[in-house]
């Protein structure tokens, strides 16, 4: 699964060039660097508006049966029931740097792009269901893992290449589910770092400081 993320670049504008998209305005001051994204959190997410890739603040967790989805199955979306309509138009990617992944022993692993580029995570959104809900929702889609995730976790984020974005977001359901697999292994790197990311009100450079297996802090009250 995928349950927490990082997006650490230093400003708004800075997610925008990388990924050729508009926002708005009034949304920079929304904007900060953060390390140990959370289910609940507001993060962004880029969907597709006209001719223009739109990146915007969104609450993590899609609304369903009265309960929020985390992550699904994405194997599952493209042909099932229930979230088939938002696959099939609702489709927009988790704009991350990167993701962790936890143990046996609750030891996180901060899996990132061996390039220090943007991670695309592909998920679906959706609208505001009441007059006083201001975001969308959205939901992260998993596969299988690669060699590098498997070491350490049995299901692994959808990775949207930035050359497969488009096709991602605008092209038809048919053409999305083949973008629906494993990342190639030479995509991630796997870099362990302190149980200090395991506590959710825990948010700064710490989280994804690198450490060797022999130095993991011990004793740290361990939080989900």
């Amino acid at each position: 699964m995928c349950a927490r993320t990082t997006l650490t670049k230093q400003t708004l504008q800075e997610v925008a060039a990388e990924l050729e998209a508009e926002f708005a305005p009034d949304d920079v001051v929304l904007y900060r660097p953060r390390y140990n994204v959370a289910p609940s959190d507001m993060t962004w997410i880029v969907a597709h508006r006209g001719d223009a890739r739109v990146l915007g603040p969104s609450k993590w967790g899609y609304i369903a049966g009265n309960r929020p989805l985390i992550n699904v199955r994405g194997e599952q979306v493209a042909s099932g029931g229930g979230l088939r309509d938002a696959f099939a138009s609702r489709r927009c990617v988790l704009v991350a740097d990167g993701f962790y992944e936890w143990n046996a022993k609750k030891e996180p692993t901060w899996f990132h792009r061996r390039d220090g580029r943007l991670l695309l995570l592909g998920a679906l959104f959706q609208p505001p269901r009441t007059r006083s809900e201001r975001l969308p929702r959205f939901v992260v889609l998993t596969t299988l893992p690669n060699a590098t995730v498997a070491v350490v976790h049995d299901r692994m984020p959808v990775v949207i290449g930035a050359g497969e974005l488009d096709r991602w977001l605008a092209g038809d359901a048919a053409e999305a589910a083949t973008l629906i697999a494993s990342a190639g292994v030479d995509v991630l790197a796997a870099t362990p770092v302190s149980t200090h990311a395991n506590s959710v009100r825990n948010d700064d450079p710490e989280c994804i400081r690198p450490i060797t297996d022999g130095s993991r802090r011990q004793g740290q009250r361990e939080l989900f």
